[in-house]
């Protein structure tokens, strides 16, 4: 996403609030499309960002993408501290005979 940035390549980012006073709105779009973002700031302090669409949904989906894998770990952390059996083991302890699901419909919502 933002892999490599150079301190340069950081302070070029730079965009003071200003421009956007004097009507170079237009112009620092285009920079944060050629660049992919600018940081704004205001006071010497960054106020915003600015990414261009491409950049925030690749960010949206890496936090997502994070959100399922911190999901995945939490259910199989949890299915490691519960006695699984497989689905044989399951079956044998049901006394279900695989022939007897052969012509069973399932419906699933």
């Amino acid at each position: 996403m933002f892999d490599n940035i150079s301190v340069r390549d950081m302070l070029n980012s730079i965009v003071p609030i200003s421009r956007f006073n004097k009507g170079e709105a237009n112009k620092i779009f285009n920079e944060v499309n050629n660049s992919g973002y600018k940081i704004v700031i205001k006071n010497n302090k960054p106020t915003c960002v600015l990414i261009t669409p491409e950049k925030y949904e690749e960010m949206i989906e890496t936090i997502e993408d994070y959100k399922l894998f911190l999901e995945a770990e939490k259910r199989m952390k949890s299915a490691a501290e519960i006695d699984c059996i497989s689905h044989e083991q399951l079956m044998k302890k049901l006394n279900i005979q695989k022939d007897e699901l052969k012509d069973i419909e399932v419906e699933i919502e």
